[in-house]
């Protein structure tokens, strides 16, 4: 079956609106029905991308939508590993409150917050 290009461009439409944290018009999306947990080519979800870009109010929404904070992608990267990488302390909130797994994904964000030195994160993080 040939992929549909005008299917492609809106799900490029998509995972763009969550890189750059278009927090309303990404959830208009969603609640008309582009699924929650949508993955890109690369096993990324819209929490992914919106994490690792440091939109932390676009997580929140997508969360509170039934998107899973815990979904990692096809290289094992959870959402909130990617927070914990970039520094991103609001979006590490953000995906916590949402019950992200600090243990989950390889590396883990608590293995991640150790290997950078990033001691305000992992107290973020919980007891681990």
């Amino acid at each position: 079956m040939e992929p549909d290009p005008e299917l492609e461009e809106f799900a490029t439409k998509v995972f763009g609106l969550a890189r750059a944290g278009e927090t309303e018009v990404l959830c208009a999306y969603v609640d008309a029905g582009v699924p929650v947990n949508l993955r890109n080519d690369k096993g990324d979800t819209l929490v992914m991308l919106a994490a690792y870009h440091g939109h932390a109010a676009t997580v929140r929404a997508l969360t509170e939508r039934g998107a899973d904070p815990d979904l990692a992608n096809d290289r094992g990267q959870t959402p909130l590993a990617g927070a914990v990488f970039k520094k991103e302390p609001e979006v590490v909130r953000a995906l916590m409150d949402a019950g992200a797994d600090p243990a989950a994904g390889t590396p883990s964000a608590l293995d991640t917050a150790r290997l950078f030195g990033s001691s305000d994160i992992l107290g973020l993080l919980g007891p681990g």
